[in-house]
């Protein structure tokens, strides 16, 4: 997995390309970890990642909770059709936000 970001003022941008799994999970967490707590609004873009497993949704869940607890905002933009699916099927689709 490859993480691009952007920080604009309170929003970073962080694109993700191939797959966020059990191994690539912790390193898109120890990514976030400084920024969560400056931050506002969080935008994933998932156009170029290509699988999402469990443990990358706990990061992006925790993520999620963390900025609502600070009275920030998260969405997911460019989400593939599975990934979507499995959001749809847990609710997480209306809570993240997604485009």
């Amino acid at each position: 997995m490859e993480i691009k970001s952007n920080l604009n003022g309170e929003e970073l941008t962080v694109e993700l390309s191939g797959e966020l799994n059990a191994m690539t999970a912790p390193l898109l967490s120890t990514f976030l970890a400084p920024h969560l707590e400056k931050i506002k609004s969080l935008v994933f873009d998932f156009k170029e990642c290509d699988f999402v497993s469990s443990a990358g949704i706990r990061v992006l869940l925790s993520s999620f909770k963390t900025l609502k607890k600070n009275q920030g905002d998260m969405r997911l933009e460019n989400v593939g059709p599975n990934f979507k699916e499995v959001l749809e099927a847990t609710g997480l689709d209306v809570a993240f936000g997604i485009l």
